[in-house]
């Protein structure tokens, strides 16, 4: 191996490694950024037991793709949630669907 290549090869995989801590999200900051979701969903994502469904213990993939969905249009019973899901980066929802899934429900 060359000179160049190890340092190349070292840094290919630290993003690596970082990309899937990002990808997993992180607990205290889905918390943080919790607040605009808590006007409607509540404080501890339970919702409304109505109108509004409880994220509470959803798992995280389940969140991340109703997200997307929104944000694609496939999903479009919200015009709320869609404005959300276009608003939110992808470390934000990564984040939001880890604290979630960290909630009992």
């Amino acid at each position: 191996m060359n000179k160049i290549s190890l340092p190349i090869l070292a840094f290919g995989c630290l993003m690596l490694a970082a990309g899937a801590a990002l990808a997993e999200g992180r607990i205290g900051a889905g918390k943080a950024k919790s607040e605009d979701c808590a006007d409607c969903h509540g404080p501890e994502g339970a919702g409304d037991g109505d109108t509004i469904p409880s994220i509470a213990g959803m798992p995280a993939e389940q969140f991340t793709q109703a997200i997307a969905d929104f944000r694609s249009g496939k999903r479009s019973g919200s015009k709320m949630m869609t404005k959300m899901g276009k608003r939110l980066s992808v470390e934000d929802v990564a984040d939001l669907a880890a604290y979630y899934a960290s909630l009992k429900p």
